[in-house]
């Protein structure tokens, strides 16, 4: 098994991003959210980081991935997830426990919040290792199959997992710049300041688009593939949408109807 910790600012991208897209996500468990529907999840996690609004990356996101074929129970992955929060120190605070079925080997997502039940921070430096460390005596406890193998599709799993942290990161940009986008080359723009390359895919021979992809560090990764959303039909149509709610604004504040 192997832990990636991402921390972020956004619990509604986040939880989205983990818990909205049914036929690849189940939740499994969550204590102090609702966890059928994202923006209710997302909603009790930002009323308990109200507690403290100085802290501003209150998200902890965690993926655990398991080696390719390893088959576990929902109740196993329960316990090992919780078993997880509780080692690296993110007790006694909300969290949900999700696994994804859209990939060839098994992982889970874990949301928690930094900002505890008790209204103090829960601390976050070497979070990112201690995850790991506890991942590796996870794994030796339920005997699964060690990350220390350094076989080909052990390293493939490294790299998916990378992968998956990467995707998220550039969905979480895309999500955050995207409402304040007014064309693609905009977009574009803003999500190259963040370290998002954005590449287009035209018809042959012609200057008609006909894809989008978002590359960031070592992977590049389809729209449709960030999300279903960021095809390059549905980028132009929610960004239609943005310049209409403008002209919109604009009327009202000049008193036209």
């Amino acid at each position: 098994m192997i832990s990636k910790v991402i921390t972020g600012r956004s619990f509604y991208g986040c939880c989205r991003y983990i818990c909205e897209d049914k036929g690849r996500a189940v939740v499994l468990d969550a204590e102090g959210v609702r966890d059928y529907d994202y923006r209710l999840m997302a909603h009790d996690f930002e009323t308990q980081r109200g507690d403290l609004p100085d802290k501003k990356k209150a998200v902890f996101h965690g993926i655990l991935s398991f080696y390719p074929g390893e088959s576990l129970t929902d109740e196993s992955l329960i316990t090992i997830a919780r078993e997880y929060l509780e080692q690296i120190g993110m007790s006694d605070t909300q969290f949900v426990i999700a696994k994804h079925i859209d990939k060839k080997h098994l992982h889970m997502h874990i949301v928690a919040n930094f900002v505890g039940n008790k209204r103090k921070a829960i601390r976050d430096s070497w979070i990112g290792w201690r995850g790991k460390k506890v991942a590796q005596a996870l794994t030796q406890k339920y005997q699964l199959i060690p990350a220390e193998k350094k076989v080909l599709a052990l390293t493939n799993l490294e790299s998916l997992n990378t992968e998956e942290a990467t995707r998220y990161d550039i969905y979480h940009a895309i999500q955050d710049k995207l409402p304040h986008a007014r064309s693609l080359s905009g977009l574009a723009d803003s999500l190259m300041k963040l370290g998002i390359d954005t590449q287009y895919k035209y018809k042959s021979g012609t200057k008609e688009l006909q894809g989008i992809s978002f590359k960031k560090g070592l992977y590049c990764i389809k729209g449709s593939k960030v999300d279903r959303k960021f095809s390059i039909a549905g980028l132009q149509k929610l960004i239609a949408e943005n310049n209409k709610k403008q002209v919109q604004k604009r009327k009202i504040g000049r008193g036209i109807r």
